[in-house]
C-alpha cells in the first residue's frame, strides 16, 4: 500500500517538474527520488542530495552513510534500457567531475579517503520502475 503511494507521488512530482524542466531533467529528478528510496530502504542514510562543488564544477546526486563508509551515488535513468544498461553513460569526464566534488565534500566533512566509496544506481522506467545498485562502481582505486 505505501509503495503504491509513493508511486502516485511520484507521477505527481514528475508532473509538476514537467512544467519548469526539460522532459529529460524531470525524468532525471525522478529516477533520483526512486534512488533515494530504495537506498533508504537498504540501509543507506542519505545526508544530501545534488551536492554541487562551491565552483560549480561537478555535482553528486546523493551521498549517504552506510555504517562508516560515505558513499557517493551517481543515478542514471532511462526510458528504456533498449540500447544498453544507463550506468553506460558515466565516461571518465563525469566520474573524474564526481570524484573532484566528492574529494571537497569529503574533505569538508572531515572523513578519510579510505571511508569513501562510489555507487551507481540505475533506474529503468519499466512498469514497476527497476532499479539496479552497483557498490563500489567506480573501484578500490578512483582516487
Amino acid at each position: 500500500m505505501l509503495g503504491r503511494l509513493y508511486e502516485f507521488a511520484d507521477v505527481l512530482r514528475h508532473h509538476a517538474r514537467q512544467r519548469h524542466l526539460t522532459p529529460d531533467h524531470a525524468l532525471g529528478r525522478r529516477g533520483e527520488d526512486i534512488a533515494y528510496r530504495y537506498l533508504q530502504r537498504h540501509g543507506i542514510i542519505i545526508v544530501a542530495r545534488n551536492y554541487r562543488m562551491a565552483s560549480g564544477a561537478g555535482e553528486i546526486d546523493l551521498i549517504g552513510w552506510e555504517d562508516d563508509r560515505l558513499v557517493f551515488v551517481e543515478v542514471k535513468s532511462r526510458q528504456t534500457d533498449e540500447y544498453g544498461s544507463p550506468d553506460r553513460a558515466i565516461g571518465p569526464q563525469k566520474r573524474s567531475s564526481v570524484i573532484r566534488a566528492a574529494s571537497e565534500f569529503a574533505r569538508h566533512a572531515d572523513v578519510l579517503w579510505e571511508k569513501v566509496r562510489f555507487d551507481t544506481v540505475t533506474v529503468v522506467f519499466t512498469t514497476p520502475p527497476s532499479v539496479t545498485h552497483f557498490r563500489d562502481a567506480f573501484g578500490s582505486s578512483a582516487a
